[in-house]
């Protein structure tokens, strides 16, 4: 992994976005959506996934509509997926929140690292609309080749006539594996599967991903809450792997 921090990738000057005050609402389940999204990171390379809108032509994380039943931090790896096309799994980050321990921790809870969202936004579900739309941001990476094979098997032997590649759930990032012992689980110059047509509409058909250099990928999110997404991230990476080198 570089060694450059998010501060080092670029020379533009910005502004740190702050969180709003906080607020009273109330909404029935009719008039509520609950979506997730998702920064994927290639470790190794220090590079991200972007998509592209290629009828709108804009820049922007994969991101949607959770399932019914579905956790929020599964849906947002299932959407990273069938919006880019790169199979990922959530990454523990030093983050802070106000979520509790269980009051019975294994060993998962135990760890200083989180997949708790980075960024939540509220925001009205279409201009003029009466409905809520909630999303949260999570950090993930991209899947090493071992879970990509394991991932592959399982969607081959689940073919079914309704569908042609089944989605696979990730298995979660190993308790104790470093990101200096991750990135080893990949050879030299591995490049991540890209995988074509995983889109589930007429509108994920038009979108195009990339994995792009940090630098690049945050000036194409340029003033946006995807853009500090982004480098939060990355920030919370650097801090996850300065805490494990200095153990």
């Amino acid at each position: 992994m570089a060694s450059q921090s998010p501060e080092q990738t670029t020379q533009v000057a910005w502004a740190r976005p702050e969180s709003d005050r906080p607020v009273a609402a109330n909404f029935a389940s009719s008039k509520v959506m609950i979506a997730a999204g998702v920064v994927i990171f290639h470790l190794a390379s220090s590079r991200v996934v972007l998509c592209w809108h290629s009828r709108d032509k804009y820049w922007f994380l994969p991101k949607g509509r959770r399932d019914a039943g579905e956790d929020s931090g599964a849906g947002a790896e299932r959407e990273g997926f069938e919006e880019s096309g790169y199979r990922n799994r959530l990454l523990p980050i030093p983050l802070k929140h106000r979520q509790p321990r269980p009051h019975n921790p294994s060993g998962d809870t135990l760890s200083p690292f989180s997949t708790e969202p980075i960024w939540t936004q509220l925001l009205p579900l279409s201009p003029g609309s009466t409905s809520q739309y909630i999303l949260f941001w999570y950090i993930a990476e991209t899947v090493p080749p071992d879970v990509e094979s394991q991932l592959n098997a399982q969607t081959s032997a689940g073919r079914t006539s309704i569908s042609e590649t089944p989605y696979q759930y990730p298995p979660k990032y190993p308790q104790g594996l470093t990101l200096s012992a991750r990135i080893k689980l990949e050879p030299g110059l591995y490049e991540p599967v890209h995988h074509e047509n995983t889109g589930v509409d007429t509108e994920e058909a038009l979108y195009e991903s990339s994995l792009l250099p940090l630098e690049e990928a945050m000036e194409k999110l340029r003033g946006s809450l995807q853009e500090e997404v982004v480098r939060g991230g990355w920030e919370a990476i650097c801090a996850r792997q300065k805490l494990e080198a200095s153990e």
